[in-house]
């Protein structure tokens, strides 16, 4: 290997979460699709001062969500972040997108996705696309959900919507939390349930309180499973230790309450996941989603160890996702939450093109939209960026199968802003670790050009393996030099 400094990731090798470490996603909601788990996040992005130091994250400046997709739950590729709320967003009338959720139907024969999100804490949105990454648009031009809602105008935190899309066709959505004062904590009172129109863009009648929500925080959330209704929540941080005692779970601890109607009424059911601090040593809100996927179910949260692993410590959450444990009587119940994360449930197939911007860990690079579209948007194709030398990226559990790879073809761009410079690189393809011997050494050179779009297509760059990759082997692409782009990547056997 060329002497190179092999840059560190923000996570261990062997660990899973958080799922992503090129930025920050809170409030995460899974969305199953064709065989893939899409992740729908709120985007903490680093709030900073006038000399560029992190401050403390307030959650006011957040108008964008990320998106990101898997089949193995370990490996996931980067959608990018959808332009939803503020003045370059979709839904302009908004301040905010916090806490996403995410449904998709079938109208008129067509696949319809629709992603809705809180306007701060003062109503709820809905934008639609015809992909699950978009783009996405604002078919209203106002709120879905408002303080103009009937029974809405007392809800302290109009926000955290959960979506559930019904056996027989019918939907509904869930929303609301936050304590109207101290002597409320025990029963705010401000959960809310609404039906959702045929066209998932509006309302049918009233939204219906949902009662008896012991200290309800936040963080709506709501699954079928075997027939039962799962609403489920986060407690608030008024209980005492005689309150949680009583109660059977803790102070933010994600709870769920079961009913044999979608509109409740709702029973207590399980507590299904502490406070990130229980399993971190880091606290603060908890946010989560559960789903099922490949007949299995698993639940999405955040915690702070992507933050702290960056010294920073000022509230910026990233995902994780763990097995939702079911007990004997086939409820959600008590789960944990690790950086280990989930075993990847499927290899990686090496030989069909698979974009750059699919890792299962990383250090020193990021992404950006690639495309009209994506730049206008927000989502949708991406590119590998900002490559230095020792930088990486780690496809986890690729099966190059008994008989080897000949050939390893790459697609790769100039970066933007340097066509006037001579670019010379390298990418290294190294099994099972960043630091092992490169079963190939790619070499990336391309000389100025001259032109107001010279250089920004892209290369293919094809190079027979020194070295044949055979088997499962974690798989890295190792950077050496700058300057270019990292688009996609083919074995060929």
């Amino acid at each position: 290997m060329s002497d190179i400094k092999i840059l560190s990731s923000y996570k261990a090798l062997s660990d899973h979460n958080p799922v992503m470490v090129q930025r920050f996603g809170a409030d995460p909601y899974a969305l199953e699709y064709k065989g893939r788990v899409y992740i729908y996040m709120t985007l903490d992005y680093p709030e900073v001062n006038d000399i560029g130091e992190i401050q403390e994250n307030t959650y006011s400046k957040i108008d964008k969500i990320s998106v990101i997709s898997s089949d193995d739950l370990v490996n996931w590729t980067d959608h990018g972040t959808v332009y939803a709320a503020g003045a370059n967003g979709q839904a302009k009338w908004g301040g905010n997108s916090w806490a996403p959720a995410a449904a998709w139907k079938t109208i008129d024969g067509k696949d319809k996705f629709f992603l809705y999100f809180a306007n701060s804490g003062n109503g709820i949105a809905v934008l639609t696309a015809d992909s699950p990454v978009g783009p996405f648009t604002d078919p209203l031009g106002h709120a879905l959900i408002s303080r103009d809602t009937p029974t809405c105008a007392e809800v302290t935190w109009l926000f955290d919507p959960a979506v559930l899309m019904d056996d027989d066709g019918e939907s509904y959505i869930y929303f609301g939390g936050g304590v109207p004062s101290d002597d409320k904590a025990s029963d705010p009172g401000t959960a809310r349930v609404a039906k959702l129109g045929k066209d998932m863009i509006s309302i049918v009648g009233d939204p219906k309180p949902i009662e008896n929500v012991s200290y309800l925080f936040e963080d709506s959330g709501i699954n079928k499973i075997d027939g039962k209704y799962y609403y489920s929540y986060c407690s608030n941080f008024s209980m005492t230790p005689e309150a949680e005692k009583e109660k059977g779970f803790e102070q933010g601890e994600i709870i769920t309450m079961v009913s044999d109607d979608p509109m409740g009424p709702f029973e207590m059911a399980n507590p299904v996941l502490k406070n990130p601090e229980h399993f971190f040593g880091l606290g603060g809100n908890n946010h989560h989603c559960m789903f099922k996927f490949e007949g299995e179910y698993y639940i999405t949260y955040h915690s702070r160890i992507l933050e702290e692993s960056m010294g920073i410590l000022k509230g910026y959450r990233s995902t994780g996702i763990d097995k939702l444990v079911i007990d004997e009587k086939g409820q959600p119940s008590a789960s944990v939450a690790t950086r280990e994360g989930v075993k990847q449930l499927k290899c990686v197939d090496p030989y069909v093109e698979t974009k750059a911007v699919t890792m299962s860990n990383s250090a020193g690079v990021a992404t950006r939209q690639y495309g009209e579209e994506a730049v206008k948007y927000g989502s949708g194709d991406m590119i590998l960026t900002a490559i230095k030398s020792g930088s990486w990226v780690q496809i986890s559990g690729v099966d190059f199968g008994a008989d080897p790879a000949r050939l390893v073809e790459v697609m790769v761009k100039r970066a933007d802003g340097r066509k006037s410079d001579k670019i010379r690189g390298k990418i290294l393809v190294c099994l099972d670790s960043p630091e092992s011997k490169p079963i190939e050494e790619i070499e990336v050179s391309m000389e100025p050009v001259k032109g107001v779009d010279a250089g920004e297509e892209l290369i293919k760059i094809s190079n027979r393996l020194d070295t044949q990759a055979a088997g499962i082997h974690d798989l890295y692409f190792v950077f050496e030099g700058e300057g270019f782009e990292f688009y996609s990547w083919k074995f060929v056997e």
